[in-house]
Protein backbone atom coordinates (compact mmCIF):
# COMPACT_ATOMS: atom_id res chain seq x y z
CA UNK A 1 0.00 0.00 0.00
CA UNK A 2 0.94 3.54 -1.27
CA UNK A 3 2.48 5.87 1.74
CA UNK A 4 -0.20 8.39 2.74
CA UNK A 5 1.54 11.88 2.86
CA UNK A 6 -0.03 14.95 4.44
CA UNK A 7 0.37 18.84 2.80
CA UNK A 8 0.09 22.28 3.69
CA UNK A 9 -0.36 25.01 1.70
CA UNK A 10 0.09 29.34 2.38
CA UNK A 11 -3.16 30.99 2.78
CA UNK A 12 -3.85 34.39 2.18
CA UNK A 13 -6.44 37.17 2.08
CA UNK A 14 -8.48 38.21 -1.01
CA UNK A 15 -6.33 41.66 -1.58
CA UNK A 16 -2.93 39.33 -1.12
CA UNK A 17 -2.03 39.97 2.82
CA UNK A 18 0.09 37.00 4.03
CA UNK A 19 -1.96 35.04 7.16
CA UNK A 20 -1.05 31.40 8.81
CA UNK A 21 -0.70 28.40 6.62
CA UNK A 22 -3.64 25.87 6.17
CA UNK A 23 -3.23 22.13 5.88
CA UNK A 24 -5.16 20.72 3.30
CA UNK A 25 -7.89 17.77 3.74
CA UNK A 26 -6.14 14.44 4.19
CA UNK A 27 -9.12 12.90 2.32
CA UNK A 28 -7.81 14.42 -0.81
CA UNK A 29 -4.46 15.44 -0.15
CA UNK A 30 -2.91 12.16 0.26
CA UNK A 31 -0.28 11.84 -2.26
CA UNK A 32 -1.63 9.60 -4.81
CA UNK A 33 -0.68 9.98 -8.28
CA UNK A 34 -2.14 8.01 -11.00
CA UNK A 35 -0.67 9.07 -14.24
CA UNK A 36 -2.61 6.70 -16.68
CA UNK A 37 -5.91 7.43 -15.29
CA UNK A 38 -5.36 11.21 -15.42
CA UNK A 39 -4.22 10.68 -19.10
CA UNK A 40 -7.33 8.71 -19.97
CA UNK A 41 -9.23 11.30 -18.34
CA UNK A 42 -8.01 14.35 -20.45
CA UNK A 43 -8.46 12.38 -23.81
CA UNK A 44 -11.94 11.78 -23.06
CA UNK A 45 -12.20 15.72 -21.68
CA UNK A 46 -10.73 16.66 -24.66
CA UNK A 47 -13.00 14.10 -27.10
CA UNK A 48 -15.68 14.82 -25.55
CA UNK A 49 -15.59 18.68 -26.74
CA UNK A 50 -15.70 17.97 -30.29
CA UNK A 51 -18.29 18.63 -32.66
CA UNK A 52 -17.85 15.86 -35.55
CA UNK A 53 -19.29 16.95 -37.86
CA UNK A 54 -17.03 16.91 -40.54
CA UNK A 55 -18.45 15.23 -43.66
CA UNK A 56 -18.07 14.43 -47.43
CA UNK A 57 -19.97 13.09 -50.04
CA UNK A 58 -20.32 9.89 -52.01
CA UNK A 59 -20.83 9.79 -55.92
CA UNK A 60 -24.88 9.55 -54.54
CA UNK A 61 -24.65 12.91 -53.13
CA UNK A 62 -22.68 14.44 -55.78
CA UNK A 63 -25.03 16.57 -58.28
CA UNK A 64 -24.91 15.63 -61.98
CA UNK A 65 -23.31 12.20 -63.09
CA UNK A 66 -26.68 11.28 -64.31
CA UNK A 67 -26.02 10.33 -67.92
CA UNK A 68 -23.71 7.51 -69.59
CA UNK A 69 -21.01 10.32 -70.87
CA UNK A 70 -20.49 8.15 -74.58
CA UNK A 71 -21.59 5.31 -75.60
CA UNK A 72 -20.27 1.95 -74.56
CA UNK A 73 -18.44 0.72 -77.60
CA UNK A 74 -17.07 2.51 -80.72
CA UNK A 75 -15.51 5.54 -79.56
CA UNK A 76 -12.19 3.54 -78.31
CA UNK A 77 -12.16 4.88 -75.30
CA UNK A 78 -12.44 3.14 -71.79
CA UNK A 79 -16.49 2.86 -70.66
CA UNK A 80 -17.39 5.17 -68.20
CA UNK A 81 -21.10 5.24 -66.29
CA UNK A 82 -21.13 8.63 -64.93
CA UNK A 83 -19.15 11.66 -64.35
CA UNK A 84 -19.25 11.35 -60.49
CA UNK A 85 -17.42 8.41 -60.12
CA UNK A 86 -14.33 8.79 -57.36
CA UNK A 87 -11.66 8.90 -60.32
CA UNK A 88 -13.00 11.58 -61.93
CA UNK A 89 -12.77 15.21 -61.17
CA UNK A 90 -15.54 16.40 -59.35
CA UNK A 91 -16.56 12.76 -58.37
CA UNK A 92 -17.41 11.95 -55.09
CA UNK A 93 -15.11 10.78 -52.19
CA UNK A 94 -14.37 7.00 -51.09
CA UNK A 95 -14.33 6.74 -47.17
CA UNK A 96 -14.52 10.15 -46.48
CA UNK A 97 -15.51 11.58 -42.95
CA UNK A 98 -19.49 11.40 -41.79
CA UNK A 99 -21.23 13.29 -38.84
CA UNK A 100 -20.77 11.20 -35.60
CA UNK A 101 -20.00 11.20 -32.10
CA UNK A 102 -16.34 11.06 -30.21
CA UNK A 103 -17.44 10.89 -26.72
CA UNK A 104 -15.35 8.63 -24.39
CA UNK A 105 -17.40 7.27 -21.23
CA UNK A 106 -15.37 7.41 -18.01
CA UNK A 107 -16.14 5.74 -15.08
CA UNK A 108 -17.28 8.41 -12.37
CA UNK A 109 -14.80 6.57 -9.89
CA UNK A 110 -11.71 6.80 -12.53
CA UNK A 111 -13.01 10.19 -12.65
CA UNK A 112 -12.74 10.92 -8.75
CA UNK A 113 -9.69 9.24 -8.88
CA UNK A 114 -7.95 11.10 -11.81
CA UNK A 115 -9.18 14.33 -10.07
CA UNK A 116 -7.58 13.50 -6.64
CA UNK A 117 -4.17 12.62 -8.52
CA UNK A 118 -4.05 16.37 -10.54
CA UNK A 119 -4.64 17.66 -6.93
CA UNK A 120 -1.98 15.86 -5.48
CA UNK A 121 0.30 16.78 -8.18
CA UNK A 122 0.00 20.58 -7.77
CA UNK A 123 0.29 19.87 -4.42
CA UNK A 124 3.20 18.58 -4.13
CA UNK A 125 5.30 21.15 -6.03
CA UNK A 126 3.40 23.51 -3.65
CA UNK A 127 0.97 25.03 -6.29
CA UNK A 128 -1.99 25.39 -3.89
CA UNK A 129 -2.34 28.59 -2.37
CA UNK A 130 -5.45 29.20 0.04
CA UNK A 131 -7.69 32.55 -0.19
CA UNK A 132 -9.55 32.79 2.87
CA UNK A 133 -12.58 34.66 1.23
CA UNK A 134 -13.57 35.91 -2.08
CA UNK A 135 -16.18 38.61 -1.48
CA UNK A 136 -16.16 40.63 -4.40
CA UNK A 137 -19.02 43.45 -4.39
CA UNK A 138 -18.41 44.34 -7.74
CA UNK A 139 -16.79 42.75 -10.87
CA UNK A 140 -13.71 44.50 -10.77
CA UNK A 141 -10.68 43.24 -12.66
CA UNK A 142 -8.10 45.19 -11.26
CA UNK A 143 -8.65 43.87 -8.23
CA UNK A 144 -8.50 40.14 -9.50
CA UNK A 145 -4.67 41.78 -11.18
CA UNK A 146 -3.70 43.12 -8.07
CA UNK A 147 -4.31 39.83 -6.10
CA UNK A 148 -2.44 37.98 -9.03
CA UNK A 149 0.26 40.58 -8.89
CA UNK A 150 0.64 41.08 -5.26
CA UNK A 151 1.36 36.52 -5.00
CA UNK A 152 3.76 36.40 -7.95
CA UNK A 153 2.05 35.07 -10.60
CA UNK A 154 1.87 37.29 -13.27
CA UNK A 155 2.27 36.03 -16.55
CA UNK A 156 1.50 32.32 -15.16
CA UNK A 157 -1.81 30.57 -15.55
CA UNK A 158 -3.57 30.62 -12.90
CA UNK A 159 -7.25 28.49 -11.57
CA UNK A 160 -9.02 29.88 -9.31
CA UNK A 161 -11.90 27.53 -7.01
CA UNK A 162 -14.87 29.58 -5.52
CA UNK A 163 -17.26 27.91 -2.74
CA UNK A 164 -20.14 27.91 -5.21
CA UNK A 165 -20.92 30.47 -8.35
CA UNK A 166 -19.81 33.81 -7.82
CA UNK A 167 -20.15 35.56 -10.37
CA UNK A 168 -18.30 39.35 -9.20
CA UNK A 169 -15.02 36.68 -9.12
CA UNK A 170 -15.87 35.53 -12.34
CA UNK A 171 -16.44 38.78 -14.21
CA UNK A 172 -13.35 39.92 -12.09
CA UNK A 173 -10.98 37.41 -14.41
CA UNK A 174 -12.63 37.03 -17.37
CA UNK A 175 -10.78 39.82 -19.32
CA UNK A 176 -7.07 38.00 -17.89
CA UNK A 177 -6.39 35.76 -20.16
CA UNK A 178 -4.18 33.53 -18.15
CA UNK A 179 -6.78 33.10 -15.30
CA UNK A 180 -9.66 31.18 -14.73
CA UNK A 181 -12.22 31.41 -12.24
CA UNK A 182 -14.80 28.15 -11.63
CA UNK A 183 -16.57 26.37 -8.94
CA UNK A 184 -14.83 23.95 -6.64
CA UNK A 185 -17.07 21.36 -7.49
CA UNK A 186 -16.74 21.66 -11.32
CA UNK A 187 -12.89 21.83 -11.62
CA UNK A 188 -12.06 18.73 -13.80
CA UNK A 189 -8.74 16.38 -13.85
CA UNK A 190 -7.50 19.10 -17.41
CA UNK A 191 -8.47 22.09 -15.78
CA UNK A 192 -6.15 21.62 -12.69
CA UNK A 193 -3.17 19.86 -14.98
CA UNK A 194 -3.46 23.07 -17.62
CA UNK A 195 -3.03 25.59 -14.59
CA UNK A 196 0.58 26.34 -12.76
CA UNK A 197 -1.24 27.61 -9.54
CA UNK A 198 -4.43 26.72 -8.09
CA UNK A 199 -5.82 29.19 -5.78
CA UNK A 200 -8.42 27.80 -3.56
CA UNK A 201 -11.31 29.19 -1.31
CA UNK A 202 -11.18 28.42 2.44
CA UNK A 203 -14.42 27.39 2.34
CA UNK A 204 -14.36 25.17 0.10
CA UNK A 205 -12.00 22.74 1.00
CA UNK A 206 -13.91 22.70 4.64
CA UNK A 207 -11.42 25.40 6.01
CA UNK A 208 -13.16 28.42 8.00
CA UNK A 209 -10.43 31.55 8.71
CA UNK A 210 -11.02 34.31 10.56
CA UNK A 211 -10.93 37.98 8.53
CA UNK A 212 -7.46 39.81 8.90
CA UNK A 213 -7.73 43.44 9.43
CA UNK A 214 -5.59 44.69 6.37
CA UNK A 215 -5.50 48.54 4.78
CA UNK A 216 -7.24 49.51 1.45
CA UNK A 217 -3.93 50.18 -0.06
CA UNK A 218 -2.94 46.29 -0.36
CA UNK A 219 -5.16 45.88 -2.99
CA UNK A 220 -3.23 47.82 -5.30
CA UNK A 221 0.73 47.35 -5.04
CA UNK A 222 2.90 50.17 -5.72
CA UNK A 223 4.40 51.38 -8.50
CA UNK A 224 7.40 52.68 -9.17
CA UNK A 225 7.47 56.67 -9.73
CA UNK A 226 7.77 57.96 -12.79
CA UNK A 227 10.48 60.59 -13.94
CA UNK A 228 9.34 63.73 -14.31
CA UNK A 229 8.95 65.29 -17.77
CA UNK A 230 10.81 68.26 -18.99
CA UNK A 231 8.55 71.19 -19.98
CA UNK A 232 8.28 71.28 -23.61
CA UNK A 233 10.00 74.68 -25.21
CA UNK A 234 6.86 77.66 -25.69
CA UNK A 235 6.31 77.56 -29.61
CA UNK A 236 6.30 80.91 -31.11
CA UNK A 237 3.15 82.64 -32.33
CA UNK A 238 1.55 82.01 -35.23
CA UNK A 239 1.20 85.17 -37.55
CA UNK A 240 -2.55 86.90 -37.14
CA UNK A 241 -4.63 85.55 -40.31
CA UNK A 242 -6.16 88.03 -42.49
CA UNK A 243 -9.66 88.59 -42.72
CA UNK A 244 -11.51 86.83 -45.52
CA UNK A 245 -12.62 90.44 -47.18
CA UNK A 246 -9.36 91.26 -47.42
CA UNK A 247 -8.19 87.91 -48.85
CA UNK A 248 -11.19 88.25 -51.58
CA UNK A 249 -10.02 91.62 -52.11
CA UNK A 250 -6.31 91.17 -53.18
CA UNK A 251 -7.48 88.27 -55.07
CA UNK A 252 -9.82 90.40 -56.98
CA UNK A 253 -7.04 93.25 -57.79
CA UNK A 254 -4.79 90.36 -58.74
CA UNK A 255 -7.00 88.98 -60.87
CA UNK A 256 -7.84 92.27 -62.63
CA UNK A 257 -4.33 93.16 -63.20
CA UNK A 258 -3.52 90.18 -64.82
CA UNK A 259 -5.92 90.35 -67.65
CA UNK A 260 -5.04 93.63 -67.89
CA UNK A 261 -2.02 93.26 -68.69
CA UNK A 262 -2.88 90.26 -70.68
CA UNK A 263 -4.58 92.72 -72.79
CA UNK A 264 -1.94 95.09 -73.02
CA UNK A 265 0.48 92.04 -74.85
CA UNK A 266 -2.14 90.93 -77.14
CA UNK A 267 -2.19 94.43 -78.35
CA UNK A 268 1.35 95.01 -78.96
CA UNK A 269 1.22 91.49 -80.34
CA UNK A 270 -1.29 92.48 -83.07
CA UNK A 271 0.78 95.41 -84.09
CA UNK A 272 3.72 93.58 -84.65
CA UNK A 273 1.44 91.49 -86.51
CA UNK A 274 0.61 93.80 -88.68
CA UNK A 275 3.83 95.39 -89.41
CA UNK A 276 5.18 92.26 -90.16
CA UNK A 277 2.75 91.67 -92.81
CA UNK A 278 2.96 95.15 -94.62
CA UNK A 279 6.74 95.37 -95.09
CA UNK A 280 6.95 92.45 -97.30
CA UNK A 281 5.02 94.25 -99.97
CA UNK A 282 7.98 96.90 -100.52
CA UNK A 283 9.95 94.13 -101.72
CA UNK A 284 8.13 93.05 -104.96
CA UNK A 285 7.81 96.60 -105.98
CA UNK A 286 11.72 96.88 -105.83
CA UNK A 287 12.26 93.85 -107.78
CA UNK A 288 9.43 95.14 -110.48
CA UNK A 289 11.90 98.28 -110.91
CA UNK A 290 14.84 96.43 -110.68
CA UNK A 291 13.31 94.01 -113.66
CA UNK A 292 11.91 97.09 -115.66
CA UNK A 293 15.65 98.69 -115.47
CA UNK A 294 17.19 95.26 -116.68
CA UNK A 295 14.66 94.83 -119.93
CA UNK A 296 15.65 98.28 -120.83
CA UNK A 297 19.69 97.01 -121.25
CA UNK A 298 18.49 94.09 -122.79
CA UNK A 299 16.66 96.34 -125.81
CA UNK A 300 19.49 98.45 -125.82
CA UNK A 301 21.92 96.15 -126.71
CA UNK A 302 22.11 95.60 -130.55
CA UNK A 303 21.67 91.93 -132.35
CA UNK A 304 24.93 90.15 -133.05
CA UNK A 305 25.63 90.00 -136.55
CA UNK A 306 26.25 87.07 -139.09
CA UNK A 307 28.85 85.50 -140.80
CA UNK A 308 27.51 85.73 -144.38
CA UNK A 309 26.46 89.88 -143.59
CA UNK A 310 30.15 90.81 -143.00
Amino acid sequence: MAETMSFDAAAYTARGTERERVTLPGDLFDGTVNMPVMHQAVKAFLANQRQGNAKTKTRGFVTGGNQKPWKQKGTGRARQGSTRAPHWVGGGTVFGPTPRSYAEYVPRQVRALARKSAFNARARESAVLVIDRFDFDAPKTQRMRALVDSLGLTGRKVLVLTDGVKPNVFLSARNLPTTHVMPYSDVSTYHLLWSDVVLVEASAIGHALEPVAESEAAERPARAARPAREPKPAREPKPAREPRAAKAATKGAAKKSATKSAAKSAATRGAAKSAAKSAPSAKPAAKRASGGAAAKKTARKPAPKKKGEE
